[in-house]
């Protein structure tokens, strides 16, 4: 029998409008053989399902059940395909965790540490990974930015803490910028990361788990146009991605090795992708950040390194699904 699963989208951030991207590119290449696929629309105004006939019905939060053509459908799993919360922040993961409900992403705790920036770098530094030196602000206690100069020097990153699309985030190479840059961020998120610049060449690599596997795909290296990897560069085509990476097989497997580190140090679960700046100077790998719901739409990186191991995106929505179901029972 078929395995009825939920696609999840939507969101209750501004990085829905990329949720609605990825559900298409995941929605089409989803083996309609093996699944139902019944696609869930998470927003503020409430959960959606809309059947083929464009009838739409409210999801029962009871059970995460919907109801089509008179018959109540129940979930085997859940595809996660929410950028932002509460889709990748944790929340959606506590509420399926209390169901008893499998998912394709990490768990809750690890979604949570990982939707926090500075959260995610402490844990991995902890564990070894180089990562460039911050501070983390918060919205309820100001500081001047003097005082940060006291303790980072310039160029430094001004970023939202929470979340991923790099909605807010600046680069500051003099004094007289900071400030304007930090409001800027707050006014996105009530915690902002300040964080020295590495300098050097900019990846990002996916990770991900099959059959006790942990596979790291081709890795991707970001040319932007910008003067840093922002969400213009990010969505709007203003970068070039090089797949896979044109490096020497020392970074290949330097750069490999960390992402695995990551992916095993902080209990992932699913597809991640995490992003690192090779310094050539110290010759190692900077983790900048972990992506626990990376993009999937047509112009996103995932599906280009899915591509360049050689599967299609049919085999590698199949495993990650596939994946869920065992693990998570």
């Amino acid at each position: 029998m078929k395995k009825k699963i939920a696609l999840v989208t939507g969101g209750y951030s501004g990085e829905a409008a990329i949720s609605y991207k990825s559900v298409i590119t995941v929605g089409n290449n989803i083996n309609r053989e093996k699944f139902d696929v019944y696609t869930i629309d998470i927003t503020t105004e409430g959960w959606f399902y809309t059947n083929d006939a464009g009838e739409k019905t409210t999801v029962n939060k009871q059970d995460f059940s919907i109801t089509n053509n008179n018959a109540t459908i129940t979930f085997d799993a859940v595809l996660m395909c929410i950028h932002g919360t509460p889709g990748e922040d944790g929340k959606l993961q506590g509420y399926f965790d209390m169901l008893g409900l499998p998912y394709t992403c990490c768990d809750a705790a690890t979604s949570a540490l990982t939707f926090n920036k500075r959260y995610t770098l402490a844990v991995a530094a902890f564990g070894g990974v180089a990562v460039a030196k911050s501070l983390h602000l918060f919205k309820h206690t100001p500081i001047a930015a003097r005082n940060i100069l006291q303790q980072l020097q310039l160029p430094v990153f001004v970023k939202p803490n929470n979340g991923g699309s790099s909605l807010g985030m600046s680069k500051v190479i003099e004094a007289n910028e900071l400030r304007v840059a930090i409001d800027k961020a707050f006014a996105v998120d009530d915690q902002v990361l300040v964080e020295e610049m590495i300098v050097g060449r900019e990846f990002t690599v996916g990770v991900f788990k099959t059959q006790g596997e942990i596979i790291v795909l081709p890795i991707t290296e970001i040319i932007t146009q910008n003067e840093f990897f922002d969400y213009e560069a990010k969505y709007l085509g203003k970068s070039e991605e090089i797949t896979p990476a044109q490096i020497d097989d020392t970074m290949l497997q330097q750069l490999e090795s960390t992402a695995r580190r990551v992916y095993e140090l902080l209990n992932c679960r699913g597809i991640v992708r995490i992003d690192f700046i090779y310094d050539a100077t110290k010759q190692q790998p900077f983790m900048l950040e972990v992506n626990t719901v990376p993009g999937q739409s047509a112009a996103s990186i995932v599906p280009q390194q899915v591509q360049a191991m050689g599967w299609t995106l049919e085999k590698f929505y199949t495993s990650i699904i596939e994946n869920a179901l065992i693990t998570n029972n």
